[in-house]
């Protein structure tokens, strides 16, 4: 069963959303538009690598959406 968390706690994980989606739009940006093959090749695996922490992110935030206090806790 999942543990209630907290507002401030879903608004760091949003934070973290907003930080991995920049992050992957860089390492796309990389992977897109390097001109040494390496680098094309470490963007492709960052842009993966920050895919799966935003999924992870994103499942997390939604599980616990549902169940989170809608008022600060005292």
């Amino acid at each position: 069963m999942l543990q209630p968390i907290t507002a401030k706690e879903l608004e760091y994980i949003a934070d973290s959303l907003s930080n991995e989606d920049l992050l992957m739009k860089q390492n796309a940006l990389l992977a897109a538009s390097a001109s040494n093959q390496s680098l094309r090749q470490i963007g492709q695996q960052m842009l993966h690598t920050h895919q799966q922490h935003y999924q992870t992110l994103m499942q997390s935030f939604q599980q616990h959406q549902s169940i989170a206090p809608t008022q600060p806790q005292q």
